[in-house]
């Protein structure tokens, strides 16, 4: 089943197209605007780039959904060509440093793509084959009840093997080959560790939140992890009771109280689940493969009505439909809080000037006006547009299609 990637990937661009085409009707066949999208993406990348004005007309909701099909079509069919052979090789390369992987299917495909499990392996600062060994081990360790199973090898043997720098652009570009070449699913993606492994994901699930479904640490320590940013992504910890090494075990009860609390506070978030095994070691005998069916039961949801974001020690420039003015714009420790009720909203927070907001009718009603409040002022009350152009910008910017906004706007 490993070699059937490519194959699942045209079968669902050909799906793609059927169910386009099937419930389109009308406006898919008389729309001057769809008809001119399908004359722009039929003409080369140089005609493309000279005639980008073309695509920059406005759409009403139901081309908008129809565009998103097609720029998303066109968008994967690229990325598949070019990415297959990192698939085919189970390699990628960033810089200097090499992620490989191992894989595994099980399960029967589902209709709308498989789901993608990313299992981080445990070890660290120790010798080359003892991380190695770790690595063989973790495509064993768990068995999803379906989905793409991969256990990568983390690019070094450092203590932090799984919380460096160049981890997070390596997984978004793990994540964008295989929802591009094997169907994944990309509002189907979790994210588990054990060991050190459960503390990459500590540092990574809530940074990355906006690509994961759920997430799991297992007998891993947060280190200095907020979890502030879980706001939208079901957690669980897994904990021996007897695991004391780096206190493991007490700090995990004082990370369970922190979601409770967090919880309490915002009834509307901070789903998780916490077990602490007692008299268990570092070791919890399988028992913790209980994440797995439960972290099964949850899909993304690209499109939260709120949005807590503070940068961890690797910055982003993108949390779900917060997009910063540039990279560098981010900072350690800076925190915004983002909410959506009705057609208002909120942006509290330290926030730059220039930030972008990505929009969609799944967020808020984009045929009517939307009145948008920075720090309790208000500084637009107007409609925004849908366009083709901010479609493909963001599908190129992030191939994502549940995530492609169809509308922004700039805060001043």
């Amino acid at each position: 089943m490993k070699g059937t990637c490519a194959l699942l990937a045209v079968a669902g661009l050909l799906s793609g197209v059927a169910s386009e085409s099937a419930g389109a009707g009308v406006v898919d066949a008389d729309s001057p605007s769809i008809s001119l999208l399908r004359s722009w993406l039929a003409s080369s990348e140089d005609e493309r780039g000279a005639d980008v004005a073309k695509i920059e007309m406005t759409l009403s909701r139901h081309e908008a959904e129809i565009a998103v099909l097609l720029l998303s079509k066109d968008c994967l069919a690229r990325l598949a060509v070019e990415r297959k052979s990192e698939i085919d090789a189970k390699a990628l390369i960033a810089g200097d440093k090499t992620l490989r992987w191992l894989e595994k299917i099980s399960g029967k495909e589902p209709a709308g793509g498989r789901s993608l499990w990313i299992s981080l392996h445990g070890g660290g600062a120790v010798p080359q084959v003892v991380n190695d060994q770790q690595w063989l081990n973790q495509i064993h360790l768990y068995e999803p009840a379906e989905g793409i199973y991969v256990a990568p090898r983390a690019p070094s043997d450092a203590w932090n093997l799984w919380h460096e720098k160049n981890i997070d652009p390596m997984f978004q570009r793990l994540i964008e080959d295989y929802v591009a070449v094997c169907r994944v699913n990309p509002d189907k993606v979790y994210l588990l560790g054990y060991s050190a492994g459960g503390e990459g994901v500590w540092q990574l699930a809530p940074r990355m939140a906006d690509r994961f479904a759920a997430a799991s640490a297992m007998a891993g320590h947060p280190n200095n992890a907020s979890l502030d940013g879980l706001r939208n992504l079901p957690f669980a910890l897994f904990v021996g009771g007897n695991d004391g090494a780096y206190e493991r075990n007490t700090v995990a009860l004082e990370k369970t109280a922190e979601l409770d609390r967090l919880l309490q506070a915002d009834p509307g978030g901070y789903v998780h689940l916490s077990r602490i095994y007692e008299g268990l070691g570092h070791w919890m005998n399988g028992k913790d493969a209980e994440a797995l069916p439960w972290m099964a039961e949850f899909a993304r949801n690209p499109w939260p009505k709120k949005i807590v974001w503070v940068q961890g020690g690797v910055t982003h420039d993108r949390f779900y439909w917060l997009k910063m003015p540039s990279k560098t714009t981010a900072k350690e420790g800076q925190m915004i809080v983002a909410t959506v009720e009705g057609q208002t909203i909120q942006l509290e927070g330290d926030l730059p000037r220039g930030m972008t907001l990505l929009l969609s009718d799944d967020l808020l009603d984009l045929d009517e006006p939307i009145t948008v409040i920075v720090n309790h002022t208000q500084v637009s009350n107007s409609k925004i547009p849908r366009t083709a152009f901010t479609i493909r910008e963001c599908l190129k910017e992030r191939p994502d299609p549940p995530a492609a906004a169809t509308a922004r706007f700039i805060v001043p």
